[in-house]
């Protein structure tokens, strides 16, 4: 709700006409509040009706004195105070009557609607109205109170712009419609200054033309109501006096005289063959046709408080002193006020009617997906155009296009055929659904009732053109699709049956005794009871032994919060259900709303058992045994609330978890994940905790990653020759490498779980290779590792000295000396550390002596140029020639991702490809474990490369980040399967394949095009990799440039443009020397390598004299 375009409400009120409907929507609203659907610091009421039949002005009135009631107890007064009403903005929703197709009420009617929001959750008909009113109807709206009804779903395209600038009055909603249509419905009379004159409400066609506009449409009474703070505070004052007082909780309660009126409360428990109670109900006030009327101008005071009007209480009727009475109030205390009309002509209304049919129809023409938070096993036998929501299929469940499955879990074989609802029903109902002769237009639904202390599902058959409220006499009465006559000869079922001796005017399907319910000798009656009304097994005998009720009964009788639990039980089974077909699926849903939407709901234990039964079983696929442990870790972050318990990215060594570590790395995967689970029953207790341990989820997540990606090294093919003499060295030089496209795309677990594809160019930085390695036997059993580092006038170098086996054993911990040049000598199988032989018993018995080891790079630290990858790449060279065994350098590329495996520092492989081979290079991995690499270097004109190298320049920016800050970061997102980053991975490789194509062609500025691009995809996937000093430069450059990015990750190192003229090094160093703020920089050269890494042999003699370039 932080959005400036959204209303942030001060206080949301939903009415309810049942009691018991408090609990079960206060918790909906809540829940929607914790999504983040509502603002976080709106106070959210759910009040009941103070009695049946109250009317909607009644309950607005009633609504209205609860909210200001509870405002002014935050505000620290003892008494209502109309002055907390002076800056807020109040919404009161109406759920009004029963809605015959969900048991929950039209308000919390399930959409087949999917929405991407933060947290994963239903979209009802509540949801829509309440997105439409935020965003595209109350939006800019000053404070006052909003009142509208929630029996419709409106459709606005876009935000309305209305001046409210010294509004005061009311302001009514109007949306276009036929004057067909209005005639049922209710129409706004107009002026020519949009003041509502009158409101004509059920009129003849001919009268509710007389509302027409210059559209030829009609303003629909369309819900939404505004009342100015002014306004809000007289009907505010109207609690008070009678006979008002007895439309609200605090007048029932101080004793306020109810209005008698006889109505019929068709409520039966048991005994149904009692004729209908009767009750008191209080003095019904209507919004629109008394508080509304009361403002309009064509009506006198005479015809405001003695006229009769459709669905209002008659004044002259028996009560009708009451009724004059408080009308008499409502003019006294509102008239005067303006009424103004806001006509949206491109809005469309949609009212939910009693239609079973429409109902149908709305559900399968709306949303534009089939299946909306469903598990279906066949998707397959689920027909476009039919809709499945929140439902489990298993088995052959067959859904033609036009049917409807909702809030049911089916086993089949079960056929839904076209026109078909089937709601409520549970996996227990599923035999006799297979069972049913279920034809097209069938409404089956599952309704869960409490009869004084005992639950029970009730279930309920209709045909969908059947008219529930028509007369069961009227010549279009029927049930299930089929005439009373018909059915009643089908059954030998009689109207004394249904409706009892006293015949009324509610004879009708409505009310209509029905549905079998309770056996006296037997029980509870399950869904064989409709079998029998659609034409399956039973008798008639057994139905009329039965207890029954009718719809209405049954709406009345529902246990909402039963009926709520029921879905979002099917709910969260079914994200738990979408959550292992994703992981072992290789699919790229983001789970993150789900997890949220679990953790606020209290759901996560069998999330969790879930996701670890899943990761326990896929040794197999350790890349899915990754995910699932990197999902576990979300889910612990979710659970400890955003932003709190610290940082997700953090050390991930407590001893506690240890044991556990081990087992992953002795490829235990089964009992690891156990030992995983058991110690994170520890650490459920505080946030800081929670979010301490998705770290080391995390850190166990990255065991596997980096088994996963070992699978590299079956393409490591490592020949055996001769030795060369003892004191010789074995020297190699590489070039670095910058990456034209396509980069991050080479990172596991993209790299094998999308696929990736990176174009990247060898070069020399100012005339020089940068990287190099030289290696030579000595006679003394010992290691001696030689790290040199920086440009050769102030180099400095650390030496390692290994004598023993356990000097070696800090190889997989990048920041120990020497660390690199260690993991080459147990990568290369140098020596084994893990071996009970000694280090020199080992060096003598393999090589008769020690090694030399020396590595050099003229790059400073975080170049972003791929430097320690190279440098491996060059060490790993160097060490086998030294010791006799012959190589490719595809064999190398494969030897570096596994070295930087078990060095512990993960990484891609577009780095030592890039230094490695030489020119311009397209390489790819396929989507798939073992992790293979494929290499073309393209064949480019000479021209091109000529053109390439004069307009390429490095600029070392003078900041520094390692890639693995950004690593873990990215790696957390990709496992989330963000859809920004999803579809970023995609558009990597997309843009790749064009930047190989720009240079096969020689297009230098399409080049540029693709560069440019490559930046932009960059920082998506790693946000804060630019550092404001670096935009500075960017922005700075931008005109003499066709395209730049920052090389490697980002977030520092070096900055390299594509120029659009040539040899522009002194132009470059002009303009950034004049930007202010940058700090130091330097500018460099670009040659193209063409070769690679390149092995020079040295004699022992004298080694200083041959060093390469690098090691002078």
């Amino acid at each position: 709700m932080a959005d400036e375009g959204l209303l942030k409400w001060t206080v949301i009120v939903l009415t309810c006409q049942h009691k018991d409907s408090v609990y079960a929507f206060q918790r909906e609203l809540e829940v929607r509040q914790k999504r983040g659907v509502l603002p976080a610091d709106a106070l959210l009421l759910t009040v009941p009706d103070p009695n049946a039949r109250l009317g909607s002005g009644g309950a607005t009135l009633n609504a209205l004195l609860v909210a200001a009631e509870h405002l002014s107890a935050r505000a620290g007064y003892s008494v209502v105070n109309a002055d907390v009403l002076d800056e807020a903005h109040i919404l009161i929703l109406h759920t009004g009557r029963d809605f015959p197709w969900d048991g929950c009420s039209r308000a919390f009617c399930w959409m087949p609607v999917q929405r991407s929001d933060a947290v994963e959750g239903a979209v009802c008909c509540l949801d829509l109205l309440l997105d439409c009113l935020s965003t595209k109807i109350c939006a800019g709206s000053p404070p006052g109170v909003w009142v509208c009804g929630t029996d419709m779903i409106l459709n606005i395209p876009t935000r309305q712009l209305f001046s409210w600038d010294g509004f005061s009055g009311v302001q009514v909603v109007a949306l276009p419609s036929d004057a067909c249509f209005a005639v049922n419905h209710g129409v706004y009379l107009t002026d020519a200054e949009n003041r509502v004159c009158n409101i004509i409400y059920k009129g003849s066609k001919e009268k509710i033309s007389l509302a027409a506009l210059p559209d030829g449409k009609v303003p629909l009474v369309s819900g939404p109501v505004f009342f100015s703070r002014a306004v809000a505070e007289k009907l505010l004052q109207t609690h008070v006096t009678s006979p008002l007082d007895g439309c609200t909780y605090l007048g029932m309660d101080s004793g306020a005289p109810p209005l008698e009126v006889n109505t019929h409360n068709i409520v039966f428990f048991l005994r149904f063959s009692d004729p209908p109670l009767t009750f008191l109900a209080l003095l019904q006030i209507s919004l629109f046709l008394d508080i509304l009327v009361c403002l309009c101008s064509d009506l006198t005071e005479h015809e405001f408080i003695n006229g009769e009007r459709a669905g209002c209480t008659s004044p002259s009727g028996p009560q009708g002193a009451v009724v004059r009475s408080g009308r008499a109030v409502l003019w006294r205390t509102l008239r005067g006020a303006s009424i103004s009309i806001l006509y949206i002509p491109e809005g469309r209304y949609d009212y939910l009617t009693q239609s079973g049919r429409e109902h149908v129809v709305r559900l399968t023409e709306s949303g534009s997906e089939t299946i909306i938070r469903s598990h279906i096993q066949d998707v397959q036998s689920v027909s476009e155009g039919s809709r499945v929501i929140n439902s489990v299929l298993e088995g052959d469940v067959r859904v033609s296009a036009g049917a409807v499955v909702q809030h049911c879990h089916l086993q089949g074989p079960v056929q839904v055929n076209s026109g078909c609802l089937l709601s409520g029903l549970d996996l227990t109902s599923s035999s006799c659904i297979q069972r049913l002769p279920l034809s097209s237009d069938i409404i089956v639904q599952g309704h869960r009732v409490m009869l004084g202390e005992l639950k029970l599902t009730v279930y309920t058959a209709f045909g969908a053109h059947d008219n529930l409220e028509v007369n069961a006499d009227d010549v279009t009465a029927s049930f299930l699709n089929q005439k009373w006559s018909e059915f009643y000869s089908r059954t030998g079922i009689q109207a004394l049956d249904l409706w009892g001796p006293a015949r009324t005017e509610s004879c009708c399907l409505l009310d209509a005794r029905l549905f079998p319910v309770f056996m006296p000798r037997s029980g509870p009656v399950g869904l064989e009871g409709v079998c029998w009304l659609l034409g399956g097994a039973g008798g008639l005998d057994s139905w009329k032994e039965a207890w029954r009720l009718s719809l209405r009964d049954i709406l009345i009788l529902t246990d909402q919060q039963t009926e709520l639990r029921w879905r979002e039980e099917l709910f969260f089974s079914v994200g738990r259900r979408r959550a292992v077909d994703t992981l072992q699926g290789h699919t790229d849903l983001n789970l993150l709303p789900f997890f949220r939407a679990a953790a606020l709901s209290g759901q996560q234990e069998a999330l969790l058992q879930a996701l670890d039964s899943v990761a326990a079983n896929s040794s197999g696929d350790l890349g899915v045994a990754a995910r699932c442990l990197a999902c576990i870790a979300d889910v612990l972050g979710c659970l400890a609330g955003e932003g709190k318990g610290g940082l997700r990215s953090g050390p991930a060594a407590n001893p506690s978890w240890a044991p556990a570590f081990k087992l992953l790395e002795d490829g235990n995967l089964n009992a690891g994940v156990q030992e995983l689970a058991n110690q994170r029953k520890h650490w459920l207790s505080r946030p800081d905790l929670l979010v301490r341990a998705a770290r080391h989820y995390e850190g166990a997540g990255q065991i596997l990653l980096r088994k996963a990606v070992m699978s590299a090294r079956q393409f490591v093919f490592i020949g055996q020759g001769e030795m060369p003499p003892m004191g010789e060295w074995q020297e190699v030089e590489c070039p670095a490498r910058l990456d034209l496209s396509g980069g991050w795309s080479d990172t596991p677990p993209i790299a094998f779980e999308h696929g990736g594809l990176v174009v990247n160019v060898a070069i020399k930085v100012d005339g020089r290779r940068p990287i190099g390695a030289r290696v030579r036997r000595v006679p003394k059993p010992h290691l001696l590792l030689v790290s040199t580092s920086g440009e050769p006038s102030c180099s400095f170098s650390t030496e390692t000295l290994c004598e023993e086996l356990t000097d070696l054993e800090d190889y997989c911990q990048p920041h120990a000396p020497g660390a690199l040049l260690k993991a080459v000598c147990v990568c290369s199988d140098l020596v084994c550390v893990s071996s009970p032989v000694s280090l020199k018993e080992q060096l003598l018995q393999r090589w008769g002596g020690g090694l030399e080891i020396h590595s050099c790079s003229s790059l400073p630290h975080g170049s972003g140029l791929g430097t320690s990858s190279i440098l491996a790449g060059a060490a790993l060279a160097a060490v086998y020639r030294c010791t006799g065994r012959s190589f490719d350098t595809n064999s190398l590329i494969h030897d570096v991702l596994y070295l930087e495996q078990i060095l512990t520092t993960g990484g891609g492989w577009q780095d030592q490809v890039g230094g490695l081979f030489g020119g311009v290079k397209l390489a790819q991995s396929a989507a798939q474990l073992p992790l293979r690499v494929e290499v073309e270097q393209l064949s480019l004109t000479q021209d091109f490369l000529s053109v390439l190298q004069q307009h390429l320049l490095l600029v070392y920016t003078g900041k520094t980040r390692l890639a693995r800050n950004l690593l873990q970061d990215v790696v957390r997102s990709w496992y989330a399967r963000l859809p920004s980053i999803v579809q970023n991975a995609e558009q990597l490789v997309t843009n790749a394949e064009e930047c190989a194509e720009a240079c096969r062609e020689g297009s230098i500025l399409r080049l540029g095009e693709c560069m440019d691009t490559y930046w932009q995809q960059k920082k998506l996937m790693a946000p804060g990799c630019e550092p404001a000093a670096v935009r500075s430069m960017m922005n700075a450059l931008q005109p003499l440039s066709l395209g730049q990015s920052l090389a490697g990750a980002g977030g520092g190192g070096f900055l390299f443009l594509l120029t659009r003229e040539p040899q522009q090094k002194e132009t470059v160093t002009e303009i950034l020397t004049n930007i202010q703020g940058i700090g130091s920089f330097s500018v460099h050269s670009v040659d193209l390598d063409m070769d690679g890494i390149s092995v020079i042999q040295k004699s022992s003699e004298h080694p200083e004299q041959h060093k390469s370039d690098c090691l002078k």
